[in-house]
């Protein structure tokens, strides 16, 4: 049988040929962004390591500044330029304004009742305008100042303490300290040290960071879940939303009994200021906003606000610190800015700072190297976009690579080196989603609310310390010798605290 013979030896021919034009056909049509070879089940999730914003920059690096990689069988479109970032949230910005769904976020949000996290819609943008309009809205930060104020002279007097017997200082649990101070007494009225089941406050908002940034094999492969009761993640999740809970509902329960108190006769004296939470209750008690505040959604939102207000601020000034550390020179420079500029005055106030555009261009620059949150919350496409004629599905989860943005050699000379000087002769550029080549807030609708709550307490902070001391490594070590690893999560501070000597600059 000659003829059954040869069409059997023809068939992997032909079965070859088909796999060929089929895969051809789909690529012409999708006409996907470059990808990287991928593992069967898994994907491209083997090769983001500890620390994808870097693992994600070599690749980029291969495969371009668009880029689709698959975890598990879910399109991941990876964004490694400014360019392509302001497509996404600029030109296409209504087209990328929806949230992925993860596991860790609806374990520890709330089921996705906070801001960062809810789906884009009337819900979402309710609880943006709340935020805004009652804590981080330019007003309403500058109703804040005496708070900032204060708190910074608090820290200021604890690190004199320390220099008087030239003690190492821990700058990181002091800007930890800093930050969750001013956020609790402008948010939640007064300052809170513990969490749930009296656990250091700071230790569980660390926690809580570190998980946030947590990949879940789950959301990508759903039938490994199981995984996460094996490896201790659904235990952790758990503990740390019940401890979180406790600690808001405790938070909740103490301005309920302050406002039954003053129903019953007494008075509202200056310093009992109403905060976050006294307006979110009265909100919820008159149902003024037009759809029902439940308590579940004013918990999210006191969450957001104080873990957002505290993490990245501190994250911010220990990274800040420590780059003038290994930059004496650029240290030097900006200490001789504000010391020309605050005279023999010992405290700085908001009002020296106008004039203080070195320490403007330090913080840019520190921004530019360091984003708190070097990939940006993903976004999830509505629908089908087309990108610099790349063909985008709709569902594809978009992860913004700000750090890699910083860095882009076609957009900043010397990327890796710490120059605060190319923010003076580029003075117009900044980080408010504008200038999508500086996106450490991120930008468009989704873009961090709370720039300008960060950025007050960044600069009085940052100008006080350069004001008041001068900073040495302990036992002679130069400012090279610093270690700069990074931590894990979404917050990316230093893997190690930041430990330093104050030497007085006013006898």
């Amino acid at each position: 049988m000659p003829e059954l013979s040869e069409t059997l030896s023809l068939a992997p021919l032909l079965a070859i040929t088909l796999l060929f034009l089929y895969k051809w056909a789909s690529t012409s049509i999708e006409n996907s962004p470059p990808s990287p070879p991928k593992l069967p089940i898994r994907g491209n999730l083997h090769q983001l390591g500890l620390h994808p914003h870097r693992a994600l920059r070599d690749l980029a690096q291969i495969h371009g500044p668009l880029m689709l990689l698959h975890f598990g069988s879910n399109p991941v479109l990876v964004v490694s330029s400014a360019e392509e970032a302001r497509e996404i949230m600029k030109t296409h910005d209504l087209s990328f304004s929806n949230r992925p769904k993860t596991f860790v976020f609806e374990k520890l949000l709330y089921n996705f009742r906070d801001v960062a996290s809810a789906p884009y819609g009337e819900y979402w943008r309710q609880m943006k305008s709340l935020c805004v309009l009652n804590l981080l809205s330019h007003k309403r930060v500058r109703s804040f100042r005496a708070v900032r104020e204060e708190e910074v002279n608090s820290m200021i007097e604890k690190i004199k303490e320390s220099s008087s017997t030239s003690s190492v200082v821990n700058m990181s649990e002091t800007f930890a300290t800093l930050t969750n101070d001013v956020t609790s007494r402008v948010a939640l009225g007064r300052k809170y040290n513990t969490g749930g089941q009296g656990r250091s406050l700071n230790d569980l908002l660390e926690e809580f960071v570190k998980l946030i940034g947590h990949i879940n094999i789950g959301d990508f492969i759903p039938w490994l879940a199981w995984l996460n009761r094996m490896n201790g993640l659904d235990a952790r999740l758990d503990r740390v939303a019940r401890q979180f809970d406790e600690f808001l509902e405790r938070v909740i329960q103490e301005h309920v009994s302050s406002s039954e108190s003053r129903t019953n006769g007494h008075a509202r004296t200056e310093n009992d200021k109403k905060d976050f939470v006294d307006v979110l209750l009265e909100i919820q008690k008159e149902n003024s906003l037009g759809l029902p505040l439940e308590r579940v959604s004013i918990k999210a939102l006191i969450l957001d606000m104080f873990a957002a207000g505290t993490e990245t601020t501190y994250t911010f000034l220990e990274w800040a610190l420590s780059k003038l550390l290994r930059n004496p020179m650029v240290m030097s420079k900006l200490q001789k800015e504000i010391r020309g500029i605050v005279g023999d005055k010992k405290d700085i106030t908001e009002d020296d700072l106008t004039g203080m555009h070195y320490l403007k261009a330090v913080i840019k620059e520190t921004f530019r190297l360091h984003p708190p949150a070097p990939l940006l919350v993903p976004r999830l496409s509505t629908r089908e976009v087309k990108i610099n004629g790349y063909n985008i599905k709709a569902n594809t989860q978009v992860t913004v690579n700000a750090w890699h943005i910083g860095r882009d050699p076609n957009t900043y000379k010397n990327p890796e080196e710490f120059e605060p000087e190319r923010f003076l002769i580029q003075n117009d550029i900044d980080y408010r989603g504008n200038d999508f080549q500086l996106i450490p807030f991120g930008a468009g609708r989704r873009i961090c609310p709370g720039i300008q709550f960060s950025t007050a307490l960044n600069e009085i902070a940052l100008a006080n310390i350069l004001h008041q001391f001068n900073w040495e490594l302990p036992d002679g070590a130069k400012g090279q010798d610093l270690d700069m690893t990074e931590s894990t999560g979404i917050t990316i501070h230093r893997k190690n605290p930041l430990k330093v000597v104050a030497v007085p600059y006013f006898h």
